[in-house]
């Protein structure tokens, strides 16, 4: 497995051959489709953190887990069902580093003590809920809570990962971010991910459980994105046949918390999408479904290229 590559760059600016060229031991962390060049057509930023499938050797060194093993934790062809967005009129920026490696959807040193043969410094020491059930920034656990390393790693070893991937990813997409704040007063960023369909199937447009749904609408109750967005959106998509529920049983994680900032005129929204809509949750392969979920996504961005953003600036 080749090691992840650094990409230190955060892309703006760049041509896209500097951006996604591969060497023979460094692989490029994140894609950005298109480079920005000039105003975007939109003021939209789509982003698939957890789509990433790429174990690097450095990792699979410590592994307690085969990495096939870690493959649930995967939002797997997430990135592939918004690919349209580019020709719609959105910037697509996506992981291709695996979750289990960096979890790209939390703070920068959100670590688990736990984990380390040293002592973490004092910036490192977050104590929170994810951190505490093992889902912290390099998670501990897999699905079914099986501990994923066979040894502790290094302070150092957690560093190298969040200073070659997270932040450099998080630079782009702040930077593709203020771009399109810049061009059009306004910008909204997409966090898109999947969901099992025994997570789907807890909770229900309510949230009461036993109703399950299709699509979580992650705003933070409110705090993330206006409510216009939000509201478009379960409208477009409880249209097409889906059931919508609003933040239960996922409200947002750190970067629609992180990024959602409307008074600061960014919005951010998260959608969770369940696997058994367009995946076969063992093979990892798409099933029929996928290419009208792809089809129902393409239309929602299609409303999103159209909405009126100047009520919003």
């Amino acid at each position: 497995m080749e090691e992840v590559g650094l990409n230190h760059e955060a892309a703006i600016g760049l041509h896209a051959a500097e951006v996604h060229a591969v060497s023979p031991d460094l692989v490029a962390a994140f894609d950005i489709d298109p480079i920005p060049d000039g105003a975007p057509l939109a003021p939209l930023v789509f982003a698939s953190p957890h789509s990433g499938d790429i174990y690097p050797s450095s990792m699979i060194e410590a592994l307690r887990l085969r990495p096939d093993q870690l493959r649930s934790s995967e939002d797997s062809l997430v990135d592939a069902l918004i690919a349209p967005a580019p020709a719609l009129g959105a910037c697509v920026i996506r992981a291709r580093v695996a979750r289990a490696f960096v979890d790209l959807n939390r703070a920068t040193f959100e670590l688990d003590p736990e984990m380390y043969a040293d002592e973490l410094p004092e910036f490192a020491r977050v104590r929170t809920a994810r951190v505490a059930a093992g889902l912290g920034t390099i998670p501990r656990v897999a699905s079914g809570g099986r501990e994923i390393y066979r040894r502790k790693l290094t302070f150092a070893e957690a560093q190298a990962r969040i200073e070659h991937v997270h932040r450099p990813y998080h630079d782009a997409l702040s930077r593709l971010l203020a771009h399109a704040r810049n061009a059009h007063g306004v910008a909204l960023l997409v966090d898109w991910h999947s969901m099992p369909s025994a997570a789907a199937e807890g909770s229900g447009r309510s949230g009461r459980r036993g109703q399950g749904c299709d699509i979580v609408l992650g705003d933070r109750f409110g705090t993330a994105c206006a409510p216009a967005i939000s509201n478009l959106a379960e409208q477009t998509f409880t249209a097409r046949g889906y059931r919508v529920a609003r933040n239960t049983p996922y409200a947002g994680g750190y970067t629609t918390e992180h990024y959602g900032r409307p008074a600061r005129r960014t919005h951010a929204l998260q959608i969770e999408i369940n696997r058994a809509l367009y995946l076969d949750e063992t093979s990892r392969l798409s099933t029929d479904g996928f290419s009208g979920l792809s089809r129902d996504i393409a239309a929602f961005t299609a409303r999103l290229v159209a909405f009126d953003w100047g009520g919003l600036k």
